[in-house]
């Protein structure tokens, strides 16, 4: 009978599955008209994706001299703008849609831009510095000042008086904090402390991580298409990023960050593409699975863990950025040469001018390496907007090696209560907190409930926090984060974002629900078949208008090439939910006669119910009328937004 009735069910899921390829072409159409849009408004502000308007924006910007502190932030809140526009872009676009030319020139501008930027703030920062003596404290005789904005914290202390007695200092509006060697205290530096509330020093393959892709194929293409493109677009993209990453930046000094950026041709991808056709040819069930359906996953689920190319790190002090990731922004800490001071002469203000621009002072001595050196304090005040649940790891940027590393690093006190972190450090560095990008998995249970006309609520709770996470039509929002029966992070709650948007301002705040590619070899997971996991979500996003889906205990049970969940309709948004538990294995759909409550797990029928291909079918021999309609009529972006989270969530394995 399931075989009879297979080809007319896989017709009528055809049928609904066309709504993913509607809302792949309005994303395009999207992308299309605010191109469009950007282009009537003439504004003055460049199309980040026009290599002829970025570069022209850079230049004007970088022949602009002497502009104080206010006046870049200002501007540099514009370049974080375009600098995001990219970002999105690359992790938005679906593989078909973007060049390898392309991915290259956005990657090349995001890091343009970011190498300006800090430039300017350098420059500002000279500009600042010449200036000092104007603006002396009255108790210390030094010059402080604290300006800042929602991106940037610029924290700045210049040592006039060079007394000992003024060694240490803490910066009252930021809570921030130095205690300097002898050394330093008499001579003529400067200390600032800028803290970027965003992160361009971590290589760009971290800050561009993709949500799983993709490709829609009509079903007689399959085959061929699993032949001649077995490569995915993601790992193409992934090691353009480390090549790219390997031309990026730091440190303090403006001759100290690269500008010549190279992006090389991938030569390999003809070699890694035969490696994965013969990786393919042992796993025949990717064809065969290929050729039954509609969809081929070209995604780190089907093929990333048969394909895993990451280095091994053998060095115990360098971050392993897989695990670990930087949260609450970098600290880019340095004592700066104290630049010659401006002199009032009658009605002239007269400077020094110096070739070399803002200049590093060396600490520990160079001549001395040999030597011991008193160690520099820092205190810093950690932000409100990000949660830490356990003490963060403090590491610095390596710019040789392109590497967060944890020595030179000691002392650490992290006050729990106050937010606040004490540590020496044996030079001045540019400084990161991480945090395990895996505390939040495996999640301890996840629900998702239709609450409306294309409306639904998706709750994931995990050991430390519950979020939720609404959705309508074509968006979602952060509804609230609960850490121990507290309301946390209003900072981005209640506002209407993408599916895209929305996993980096929670990662940015430290709270993690998104697994990465390698996430399995960090967290235990319960390990699903990619055709039983992705026809899930597919299925479970095509029906989510109307029913209700929830984690199951049975999920672990049913072994690798079956998935188990609970499902309820769910017209109402105060209705008692009334659950059965469904088994899929991405071919074949049953309703189980277990409860969550049984003693053992049995694959055992409900009785009165049979097969079906599909989850759609199986839901419909007892679903009301009014829920298949619903089903029916649902927006193809509702349905899409919430396969975007499922995927991006891969609720199936790490719960």
């Amino acid at each position: 009978q399931d075989q009879e009735r297979r080809e007319s069910e896989l017709a009528e899921l055809y049928s609904l599955e066309q709504k993913f390829l509607s809302a792949q072409q309005w994303k395009t159409d999207y992308r299309a008209h605010a191109k469009w849009e950007h282009y009537l408004s003439c504004d003055g502000s460049p199309d980040p994706t026009v290599l002829k308007e970025i570069n022209t924006f850079m230049s004007l910007w970088r022949e602009e001299q002497n502009e104080d502190v206010q006046l870049v932030m200002q501007k540099g809140e514009q370049v974080l703008i375009l600098i995001e526009k990219l970002q999105f872009l690359l992790l938005d676009t679906s593989p078909n849609e973007i060049t390898e030319k392309e991915t290259a020139q956005y990657q090349e501008s995001i890091l343009a831009l970011q190498n300006l930027l800090h430039q300017k703030y350098n420059g500002a920062t000279e500009h600042l510095l010449k200036t000092a003596n104007m603006c002396e404290d009255s108790d210390s005789g030094n010059m402080q000042a604290v300006i800042k904005d929602k991106n940037v914290t610029f924290c700045i202390w210049a040592n006039l008086k060079k007394k000992v007695r003024f060694k240490n200092h803490v910066f009252c509006d930021a809570q921030h904090g130095f205690d300097l060697p002898k050394s330093l205290a008499v001579s003529s530096v400067a200390v600032r402390i800028l803290h970027t509330h965003y992160d361009h020093i971590s290589p760009l393959w971290l800050r561009c991580q993709s949500v799983p892709k993709l490709e829609v194929l009509a079903s007689k293409e399959l085959t061929q298409h699993s032949k001649d493109n077995v490569e995915e677009p993601e790992e193409e993209e992934k090691k353009a990023r480390e090549e790219s990453s390997m031309a990026t930046e730091e440190e303090m000094c403006s001759d100290g960050r690269k500008s010549d950026l190279s992006f090389k041709e991938n030569s390999n991808s003809i070699t890694d593409a035969n490696e994965m056709e013969e990786e393919t040819e042992k796993k025949p069930e990717i064809l065969d699975i290929a050729s039954q359906g509609i969809w081929l996953v070209q995604d780190p689920l089907m093929q990333g863990e048969t394909n895993e190319k990451e280095e091994v790190i053998t060095d115990e002090h360098v971050v392993d950025l897989q695990q670990f990731v930087p949260v609450g922004g970098v600290y880019h800490i340095a004592v700066l040469q104290l630049p010659p001071q401006v002199k009032q002469v009658k009605d002239w203000s007269m400077v020094e001018l110096l070739d070399g621009g803002l200049e590093a002072y060396s600490y520990p001595p160079e001549e001395a390496e040999d030597a011991t050196h008193p160690p520099i304090q820092i205190t810093l005040k950690l932000s409100d907007d990000v949660m830490y649940f356990e003490d963060p790891v403090i590491a610095r940027w390596d710019p040789a090696g392109q590497q967060w590393r944890t020595d030179g690093i000691g002392n650490i006190t992290y006050e729990t209560q106050e937010k606040s972190i004490t540590f020496e450090m044996d030079a001045f560095y540019t400084v990161a907190l991480l945090q395990d990008a895996h505390l939040n998995m495996p999640y301890q249970a996840w629900e998702l409930q239709p609450t409306g006309t294309d409306e639904a609520l998706l709750t994931v709770t995990t050991v430390f926090a519950t979020i939720q996470i609404q959705v309508k039509d074509n968006q979602c929002m952060l509804s609230s984060v609960v850490v121990e029966e507290k309301d946390v992070l209003s900072h981005i709650t209640g506002k209407w974002t993408s599916p895209v948007a929305l996993r980096a301002v929670l990662k940015k705040a430290g709270v993690n629900i998104f697994p990465g590619e390698y996430s399995h070899k960090y967290v235990s997971v319960n390990k699903k078949a990619p055709l039983a996991e992705v026809r899930a979500y597919q299925q479970m996003a095509l029906v989510a208008s109307a029913f209700a889906f929830a984690w199951s205990k049975w999920n672990l049970e049913a072994g690798q090439e079956q998935v188990v969940f609970k499902v309820s309709e769910h017209l109402k948004a105060d209705s008692v939910k009334d659950w059965s538990l469904y088994m899929f294995n991405g071919q074949k759909a049953q309703k189980l006669k277990i409860t969550e409550t049984s003693e053992a797990f049995s694959e055992e029928l409900e009785e009165d119910s049979e097969f079906h291909s599909t989850l759609y079918h199986m839901l419909k021999d007892s679903a009301s009328t009014a829920a298949i309609e619903k089903v029916e009529t649902a927006s193809f972006l509702f349905i899409d937004v919430i396969y975007q989270l499922f995927l991006a969530t891969r609720l199936l394995t790490y719960s």
